[in-house]
């Protein structure tokens, strides 16, 4: 069964249709650079949370995590349950500091605590990195649409990218992360609709009922959770769990994009609940997709069909098929629409924020001169997406997107390490050697990494970050401000 194309144009467009309706009744009455940056610290915390699930996965996300159970089995939720902790790190010890502040940018506390040069390379190393990522994420989503929809109807890829990118711009540019509260909790409500709608179709499809349902969990090969018996393993439970808490704290707590939101609520208090809750609900989500993905494999062994290599292109592929109906194949779409554009726009405005308040300083700026050059970097940013989602389709090389997620991650080290150094130690460093611990680190981990591979077959998996962050630290620590101690006796 192939639905038809001009049912899921309407669907998109009633969707899109849905998000400027919210767009265009905030934009009305909040529209000045405190909304688009803060939100005006009046969103409820709990509208946050919703939308925080939507924002903190990608369409890579809804493909991939039930993709991965062939090869890994349950074992991600090991990671899952360390992002719970990772979340708790983020509620009670950084955004007591960021609300203390009064931040507006997450990376201003780096001028504070350390100097200009942490201040710019942090921000920085968010810029290049989110850059990328968002874009790289952003494309492989826009490319799953456009192999099983667009091609279909011989529209380009450009245009599907440009399109894609048009949209999320007229809906985000006036408000900000006043409206992507508010539209995220549409998109994160219409993904986990798509999940729970896909899990019961499939279940149709093997003639499940519910206790069927709990009995093909139970029974599966596929449903075991932790691996503690092999240290060597990248699914080992200890690696696993502690990998979880650092990336939510890398990817989250000291990622502009991610902390605007949770910036927006009213007080310290009501961040707190937000963060605590968006963490738990993690857990349930992923463990639907898993749960997903084990579903997947036994239909496609009762039924005989030959999967594709890559875990990723599973369940496009069942559900483009028509193995589970329209209404699945509707709900892919929307659910893919939907985990796409929360995490795009998020990214479009938290990058924004990230230039203009960084880079430009537009704080020093009047509001109107302010406001304009925020509107030029926000189309800006756009316009960069675009050329990046082009540049890859060019290239058309998946290895080179892997290698691309992978060099990107190594950015995140670094604000991990002054963050970490800022929290933890109370010693001034030298601000002027920040860049170039911050440049080197990632450099030798890379090395490192190759060099431990080749030596003793090990390789470094998410873990890697945790080293490269104590990289950086070591080498603040050991460019420390030495006291004048002569100074200290004269004045004495």
């Amino acid at each position: 069964m192939v639905l038809n194309g001009t049912i899921i144009c309407i669907l998109i467009l009633l969707y899109f249709g849905a998000l400027f309706a919210i767009s265009h009744f905030i934009g009305k009455k909040h529209s000045g650079n405190t909304a688009f940056f803060l939100g005006n610290r009046k969103s409820p915390w709990y509208i946050v949370a919703i939308g925080m699930i939507g924002s903190s996965l990608s369409g890579v996300t809804f493909v991939s995590v039930p993709g991965m159970v062939g090869k890994f089995d349950m074992t991600y939720m090991q990671m899952v349950f360390g992002f719970l902790l990772g979340y708790a790190v983020i509620a009670f010890v950084l955004l007591p500091v960021y609300y203390k502040l009064n931040v507006t940018s997450i990376y201003s506390y780096l001028n504070d605590r350390i100097g200009r040069n942490a201040y710019k390379t942090g921000a920085g190393f968010f810029i290049l990195s989110r850059t990328i990522l968002a874009a790289v994420r952003l494309y492989i989503a826009v490319l799953i649409l456009q192999t099983y929809i667009f091609d279909a109807w011989h529209i380009p890829f450009a245009l599907t990218s440009a399109g894609a990118l048009f949209m999320i711009w007229l809906y985000t540019h006036k408000s900000g992360v006043r409206v992507i509260i508010w539209t995220d909790l549409l998109q994160s409500f219409f993904l986990i609709a798509a999940l729970i709608i896909i899990i019961w179709q499939v279940s149709k499809g093997l003639n499940l009922d519910f206790t069927g349902i709990i009995t093909s969990l139970k029974e599966s090969s596929h449903s075991h959770i932790f691996v503690f018996n092999d240290w060597f393993s990248q699914q080992n439970f200890f690696k696993q769990f502690i990998s979880g808490i650092f990336v939510t704290i890398a990817m989250t707590g000291i990622d502009q994009e991610m902390m605007q939101k949770n910036l927006s609520c009213k007080n310290l208090r009501e961040a707190q609940k937000n963060v605590c809750t968006t963490g738990i609900f993690f857990i349930p989500v992923n463990f639907l997709f898993l749960f997903l993905g084990i579903l997947m494999l036994n239909y496609a062994s009762i039924n005989h069909i030959t999967l594709p290599e890559m875990g990723d292109n599973i369940l496009p592929m069942l559900v483009s098929s028509g193995h589970f109906g329209a209404l699945a194949i509707i709900f892919f779409t929307i659910g893919i629409i939907a985990v796409t554009f929360a995490g795009a726009d998020s990214a479009l405005t938290g990058l924004t924020t990230s230039i203009c308040v960084d880079v430009l300083e537009t704080a020093k700026q009047d509001e109107k001169k302010a406001r304009k050059i925020r509107l030029s970097v926000h189309l800006a940013i756009s316009l960069v997406f675009i050329g990046i989602m082009l540049l890859f389709r060019t290239i058309n090389n998946t290895s080179v997107i892997d290698a691309i997620y992978k060099i990107v991650s190594y950015t995140y080290g670094p604000l991990l390490g002054l963050f970490a150094f800022g929290i933890l130690f109370k010693m001034r460093t030298n601000d002027k050697a920040v860049p170039c611990i911050c440049i080197v680190s990632p450099i030798l981990c890379f090395a490192g990494n190759l060099l431990l591979k080749a030596t003793t077959g090990y390789q470094f998996g998410y873990e890697l970050l945790i080293v490269n962050a104590a990289l950086v630290m070591v080498g603040l620590i050991v460019f420390r401000r030495i006291p004048d101690y002569r100074v200290f006796y004269r004045n004495s």
